[in-house]
């Protein structure tokens, strides 16, 4: 059932989670572990659990010894060959705790946009997730051009959410919470609910995240936040490390209501 207030969060029956690169790269990779034990409480209770992770590019910056980011396509592309081994290899490694298998999904704009991949990745995913998978979704960024790219994975996540029939989706970064301006400056109040259909007028919608890391701010958030809740699925926007508190049903994060 779609959750209708944090309260119901554990009642959700399927949840996708979406992480950024920030929060599980370079000094932040030991944040993998708290992440997993979040994810498999829920997969434990029954819940049908998604991870779209970001951070492929990012976890292999120090593996090529690159001095940051790259910034051309070709580098971006082998980048991303090499860290999502990478990153799948430390998901599996933290799941293992728990019994849990992971399957690694890699998805371009042009999958979703187009009738025959959609209904292949509905298909995958479907199956992945009633054999008790914990599928990890991410975007093919090693064929992914700049001209078919999602934008950032705030917005894939949204739309898997919405090709699955998502009743939650948990939109995860280096902030706890959405706030009337950006949270550093004076005078930042935290918005804790977002009626549906809420245009947020005269909030100062602002980046957020590690510089040079991530692609995605709290503007993504937003608008991934009312992709998802305009096809009916619940939102809440909070940080990584509050992602427990958070699958628990919690007071933490923004949430966004879903469609009626």
């Amino acid at each position: 059932m779609t959750p209708r207030s944090r309260a119901e969060i554990p009642t959700a029956r399927r949840i996708v989670v979406k992480v950024g690169s920030s929060s599980i790269s370079g000094e932040n990779a030991d944040q993998i572990a708290p992440l997993v034990d979040a994810l498999a409480t829920a997969h434990a209770r029954g819940a049908e659990v998604v991870l779209v992770s970001s951070g492929a590019i990012a976890t292999a910056i120090p593996f090529l010894s690159l001095g940051g980011r790259p910034t051309d396509l070709a580098t971006q592309q082998a980048a991303a060959a090499v860290g999502q081994n990478v990153l799948m290899w430390r998901y599996q490694t933290s799941l293992d705790r728990y019994g849990v298998l992971a399957g690694q999904v890699l998805l371009t704009a042009g999958d979703l946009e187009h009738e025959t991949p959609r209904l292949n990745a509905q298909r995958a995913m479907d199956r992945l997730l009633a054999l008790r998978i914990l599928p990890i979704v991410n975007e093919n960024d090693t064929v992914a051009t700049h001209e078919i790219r999602f934008g950032d994975n705030d917005r894939l996540a949204a739309l898997v959410a919405e090709l699955i029939g998502a009743d939650l989706l948990v939109l995860l970064s280096d902030v706890d919470a959405m706030y009337t301006r950006p949270p550093h400056l004076e005078g930042a109040e935290r918005i804790a609910h977002v009626p549906y259909g809420d245009e947020l007028a005269g909030v100062e919608i602002g980046s957020v995240g590690r510089a040079g890391v991530g692609t995605g701010g709290a503007e993504t958030k937003v608008s991934a936040a009312r992709i998802a809740a305009e096809a009916g699925t619940a939102v809440l926007i909070t940080a990584t490390t509050l992602v427990d508190d958070a699958l628990a049903g919690r007071e933490v994060g923004t949430w966004f209501e879903p469609a009626p």
